[in-house]
């Protein structure tokens, strides 16, 4: 005789939506300090006055919690959020511990706390996306471990035999997330907020922007996929359009993604291997990416009359198709002819806001107006008001995408203009600056106009809020225990038996994401020989390396490359291309990411050391028209010359072929070199105290640059 079959057992349990009303309100108090700070430096690039003499709000240094704020802050906790809310109901399961919840979101707090106090401090790594010091970046990694531990305990008691495709998208993301910060930011500590990369040059280069690149994959992309694939199905109605598509897309998006990191070096000291590599999984990334968008927008078949009425499929629907638009452009600025146009201008400004603005912002607000009702258990206050801000923020985003697009191919084409006779049309750079001026203006109003629709979010979600019943009771849910699982229930389909097994779905998830890694990085990381070492290259004098950190600190980088493209029109401007050995102790690299000014990888002995000294008290005493901030407290803030010493000590423990007698005597040599340089300013006029200011230590800096290449010693 068959034996019976064993009668199905319940449990009663209640969500946790506490912990997702706290990450729906950290979502809108940090995306409101992010996109102010995004519009003020946007205007400071429009009117240079507005960084107001002050070290701590220049632009060089709130840009920096600008991009963190908008990625980790805003984009970070609604991710969290909508993971919290979605995977218990997926799952049919409470977190596994409210405890871990609740340290994860505090803790996550204080991280973006920190880095709001320290980064307009000055305190910086230099790296982008990366910038946080040594004991913050830390603290990312260890809260991100409690967050990856709560979800795979979750997951492991649920009561849902199979996980969804949003689940798929969270496995993904927690993983290589984790992989890309730990990977990218170990650094040698000098001191409580100083640290030196264990990578350099070229190296550090591939590491950032494999990471740089994989952020917005698995923090800005991966995550909000999930996120799409549970709520817009929800908000519609509707199932979503293509189990198979899904699949596909999931697959093909993960293993891809995590290649294209070398195509923001295209045209640099990277070797070509590199750079094509990045390339071609560029282009190939148009396939899984569109394919996600088309199964979000095809959920809607049937659904499409709502569009026209329903704000929340309105954001859906024009997040889903910014996302498309970016992982066009994307691949499209891969592409080495189009690069050297687009790149370290506006035009790649354009592009990440399309994608930041648009897809993220939208998909957050869409979720959020979804969310509030259910979770306070009451109507949404004003369709009407959603549905202004959807318009405002839709105007918002064209205006500030379209002129940086302008901006961007405006300054390029200016860049590359060669007249008949072989000279460059424009070889003043400030002629290709005062051009897209205007064009500036017009970007900040287009961020003013989608911060003001998300003040307009604000207000009417304060209003939902305040008609919810003060006292709710919780839902208490009853759900089927999970018996333990045989073939027949996994079901005859390998992928739906691999929904099944989730640990193993994560193993094959990280080994999707390590090959690419692992062959990416191994070159770079594991061999010395990666990059010849010219021994008649000398590392930076102690005086030169704090000029370099005070550089850092003051986000010189984020407006001055240090890469000159063979490109006939760079070698024009700057002279000769930039070879790898050139910054082979450089930590960070400094080959950068934007030219609002020009490169300066040849600076060293092109201007005087008055020029620079000018310069940086006031850049339109030497450069009319220049939009440069001033930084007067160069002039009165003195050189630490006690820590030139341990600065050393760690360059040499990380390779960097100082001598113990210049650790040993950093601080003296350090007060040669700066009487030198003082010395001779004085003689024009400077006054006599300058020799110990930070000021010295620049310039010293900024005079080395290229110099190893004028003297001969790199061919």
């Amino acid at each position: 005789m068959n034996q019976p079959e064993k009668a199905q057992e319940f449990d009663s349990f209640s969500y946790d939506d506490d912990i997702v009303k706290k990450f729906v309100h950290a979502t809108l108090i940090w995306g409101f300090i992010a996109m102010l700070a995004g519009v003020f430096i946007a205007s400071q690039l429009a009117n240079w006055r507005l960084n107001l003499g002050l070290p701590w709000i220049t632009f060089g240094r709130l840009r920096p919690v600008h991009t963190n704020g908008a990625i980790f802050a805003f984009a970070g906790n609604a991710v969290f959020a909508g993971v919290y809310y979605s995977m218990q109901r997926l799952l049919k399961t409470r977190m596994y511990s409210d405890l871990l919840s609740r340290v994860h979101f505090w803790g996550w707090q204080l991280i973006i706390v920190a880095a709001a106090i320290t980064l307009p401090l000055g305190y910086t790594v230099g790296k982008e996306y990366a910038e946080l010091e040594w004991p913050i970046a830390f603290a990312i990694n260890v809260i991100w471990v409690i967050f990856a531990f709560n979800f795979f305990k979750t997951i492991q008691i649920r009561r849902e035999r199979h996980i969804y495709v949003a689940i798929w998208f969270y496995i993904a993301t927690i993983l290589t997330t984790a992989l890309l910060h730990v990977l990218n930011t170990i650094q040698i500590p000098v001191s409580m907020w100083k640290s030196y990369p264990i990578y350099s040059g070229v190296q550090d280069a591939l590491v950032q922007w494999w990471y740089g690149h994989n952020a917005v994959a698995f923090v800005l992309t991966t995550p909000f996929l999930g996120l799409m694939y549970y709520f817009l199905p929800k908000a519609a109605d509707r199932p979503v359009y293509s189990y198979r598509l899904s699949i596909v897309h999931f697959w093909s998006l993960v293993f891809i993604y995590i290649w294209a990191g070398p195509h923001h070096l295209l045209y640099t000291a990277l070797p070509e291997w590199a750079q094509t590599l990045g390339m071609i999984f560029s282009i190939m990334l148009i396939a899984p990416s569109w394919g996600g968008m088309i199964n979000g927008l095809l959920t809607l078949r049937g659904a499409w009359n709502r569009v026209r009425t329903e704000p929340i499929l309105k954001f859906f629907v024009a997040g889903l198709t910014f996302y498309g638009m970016a992982t066009l452009e994307g691949p499209l600025l891969s592409i080495k002819s189009i690069s050297a146009v687009g790149h370290y201008t506006d035009w790649i400004i354009g592009h990440v806001h399309g994608g930041t603005l648009g897809w993220n912002g939208f998909i957050t607000f869409a979720m959020v107006y979804w969310l509030v009702p259910r979770l306070w258990n009451t109507k949404l206050y004003s369709e009407k008001l959603a549905n202004l801000h959807f318009w405002v923020g839709f105007l918002g985003t064209l205006t500030y995408v379209i002129s940086m697009w302008t901006a961007g191919i405006t300054q390029g084409l200016m860049w590359r203009a060669i007249d008949a006779s072989g000279k460059l049309v424009y070889p003043d750079f400030i002629e290709t600056v005062t051009r897209i001026v205007p064009l500036y203006y017009v970007r900040a109003v287009g961020g003013a106009l989608y911060l003001s629709g998300f003040v307009i979010m604000l207000y009417n979600i304060y209003r939902t809020i305040a008609l919810a019943p003060k006292e709710v009771e919780p839902v208490v849910v009853r759900a089927p225990k999970l018996l333990e699982p045989t073939f027949e229930m996994l079901g005859r389909k390998p992928h739906r038996i691999l929904e099944g097994l989730p640990g193993l779905f994560a193993v094959l998830s990280f080994v999707a994401v390590a090959v690419g890694t692992f062959i990416e990085l191994t070159p770079a990381v594991l061999s010395s020989d990666y990059v010849a070492v010219n021994p008649a290259v000398k590392p930076y004098s102690p005086l030169q390396l704090q000029g370099r950190d005070i550089y850092v600190r003051e986000g010189c980088y984020l407006c001055h490359s240090q890469m000159v493209r063979p490109l006939i029109s760079e070698t024009l401007r700057y002279g000769s291309y930039s070879r790898a050995e050139e910054s082979v102790y450089d930590r960070p690299f400094q080959w950068g990411s934007k030219r609002t000014g020009p490169d300066l990888a040849r600076v060293g002995g092109k201007y005087p050391d008055l020029w620079h000294y000018r310069h940086m008290m006031d850049p339109r005493d030497v450069t009319p028209d220049s939009i440069m901030p001033i930084y007067p407290w160069l002039y009165r803030d003195k050189i630490d010359f006690d820590v030139l010493k341990k600065k050393l000590q760690v360059m040499k423990s990380l390779g960097v072929p100082y001598t113990d007698d210049e650790v040993e005597h950093a601080s003296d040599l350090a007060h040669e070199e700066a009487h030198r340089i003082a010395s001779g300013l004085v003689a024009q006029g400077v006054p006599a105290d300058t020799e110990d200011k930070d000021i010295i230590a620049l310039i010293a800096y900024l005079q080395r640059l290229g110099a190893d290449f004028k003297k001969g010693l790199i061919q």
